[in-house]
């Protein structure tokens, strides 16, 4: 590989804050806030929005994110006009 064009790849911690869950990868992501691991190093950590112990083609389990669609509040705002 030729040097200074590559992006630094090290050891960080996905963190999937909703649920809890933690796990260590290699990334060439970085962050300012750093945690402890498991091994007692220290790493930086990335926050994610879901992971397979949250999202739900992994766990079976629907969240529920928004109560109705496009056309469910299309037809609440024209109700509320008449």
């Amino acid at each position: 590989m030729k040097e200074g064009i590559h992006p630094k790849f090290n050891q960080v911690i996905f963190f999937d804050a909703s649920v809890g869950y933690k796990f260590l990868s290699s990334s060439t992501k970085s962050s300012g806030e750093t945690m402890e691991w498991e091994d007692g190093n220290t790493y930086p950590v990335i926050r994610v929005d879901s992971s397979s112990a949250s999202h739900p083609f992994y766990t079976g389990k629907q969240r529920d994110t928004e109560t109705g669609g496009r056309v469910d509040k299309f037809k609440q705002r024209l109700a509320q006009k008449k």
